[in-house]
């Protein structure tokens, strides 16, 4: 039975397993090793470059099954990352196989049926892996990069999560071909029990691992993405304002290109420009075209912050 406390970092770490033994492999995929002795669940994450607060939050939601993480700030993306890319290599590593090889001691292979069952494990394990290497492959390598500070424009974390869910509905329908259809003799039916018991822990691990990137990882996710978009826009406003301040782009502008953006950042139609400057719409077209080439700027919000930090307008007069 699981326990329905919540633990803390000055809790016993031993004491945590104790209560709940199905943690055993979260440890692993969080890369901490047993032989803690009695240490807290700080020290022993201390000793082994964890996160604390972030192993908390994921044992805490896999024991009870509830928490809100949308605000949560303080979880740690590169722990987080860590986790869930050794949770992978040991359930594809190690724990597919594993069952596939208590299949096979389990059932009479010489039997067509036998055969079949085996057939259908090894589709399902092939589901599973394609599931878990798109994973690794396109979604695990984004987060790097976000990690980094440099995201790819093409993809985001809903793109992952409008598609996500547990690959376990074959799973489930080779648990009940093995109950209805395959009596043994004593000793292989023991092997099958024991078999199916595995099967059965597998598929709750697969639902707890689907849970904690839907309810964690992917908010966690959401928010390291806005970090980064605001790092970004900051980041080009701070080329502006360094390039503005080295003379280079408002140089490069002519005196007309100059009263172009001006009139443009106070509200005006190309028809109103060119009827104020007394030169033609095609004109001021001509202008803004060459204008956005110079300056790499496009947007309306774009030149009205070039133009208040080359001192072209003042602030009071934009029309915002």
């Amino acid at each position: 039975m699981k326990s329905m406390k919540l633990y803390e970092a000055d809790d016993k770490m031993i004491s945590m397993i104790r209560d709940n033994y199905d943690l055993l492999q979260a440890l692993g995929s969080f890369g901490i090793s047993l032989g803690f002795g009695d240490k807290t669940v700080k020290e022993t994450c201390e000793d082994n470059g964890v996160d604390t607060y972030t192993f908390l939050v994921v044992v805490n939601f896999i024991v009870n099954g509830y928490g809100d993480f949308d605000t949560d700030a303080k979880i740690s993306v590169p722990t987080l990352l860590h986790y869930l890319e050794a949770s992978h290599a040991y359930f594809l590593d190690f724990q597919l196989p594993y069952i596939r090889r208590e299949l096979q001691e389990s059932l009479d292979e010489d039997k067509s049926l036998a055969k079949l069952i085996i057939h259908f494990y090894d589709e399902y394990a092939q589901e599973i892996r394609r599931h878990m290497r798109y994973e690794q492959k396109t979604l695990f390598p984004y987060v790097q990069s976000l990690i980094e500070g440099r995201p790819a424009n093409d993809y985001n974390v809903e793109t992952f999560s409008k598609h996500h869910g547990a690959a376990d509905k074959k799973l489930r329908e080779l648990k009940l071909l093995i109950i209805k259809y395959l009596p043994q003799d004593g000793l292989h039916n023991n092997q099958l029990t024991a078999t199916l018991h595995d099967i059965y822990e597998n598929e709750v691990w697969l639902q707890q691992h689907a849970m904690v990137e839907d309810h964690i990882f992917v908010p966690a996710i959401r928010r390291l993405e806005q970090q980064v978009k605001q790092s970004d826009v900051t980041r080009n406003i701070s080329d502006m304002v360094f390039k503005a301040g080295a003379g280079q782009q408002s140089d490069a502008l002519s005196d007309r290109e100059k009263d172009v953006i001006i009139a443009l950042v106070q509200g005006m139609s190309n028809k109103e420009i060119a009827e104020h400057l007394c030169i033609s719409v095609n004109t001021v077209i001509t202008h803004r075209r060459n204008i956005a080439s110079k300056l790499q700027i496009h947007s309306p919000a774009g030149l009205t912050i070039y133009a208040i930090i080359n001192n072209l307008v003042d602030i009071t007069s934009v029309k915002l």
